[in-house]
């Protein structure tokens, strides 16, 4: 499964309002930082293996501004997890696999 990259132009339809009722996972990153590039494989697991219970999104705070600065994102990766179509937890910086698996279980 691949995660879908969000823009500003999307990102009210394809995380606020998103229709199919599961929680959207937002991944804050830009290009230039290592700690996002670490975090990117783990993302891609994280979405298979929870495929149908989290959808898994991500945006570029470089080409998209409007998003990270609605959401007063100050360092990256900052990852946003919303649940009807608000904020239900935020996680900031690297985190292993199996600490985010954890994070996500236990808001579902």
């Amino acid at each position: 499964m691949s995660i879908e990259q969000v823009s500003d132009s999307s990102f009210k339809q394809s995380v606020i309002d998103n229709s199919n009722n599961q929680p959207v996972l937002v991944d804050f990153w830009a290009e230039w930082c290592g700690p996002c590039k670490a975090l990117g494989p783990i993302l891609e697991n994280v979405s298979v293996e929870f495929e149908g219970k989290v959808a898994v999104k991500k945006v570029n705070i470089d080409e998209n501004p409007e998003a990270p600065a609605n959401f007063g994102i100050r360092s990256i990766p900052t990852m946003i997890l919303f649940k009807n179509g608000s904020i239900a937890d935020t996680k900031i910086g690297l985190s292993s696999e199996a600490d985010l698996k954890n994070w996500l279980n236990s808001h579902l």
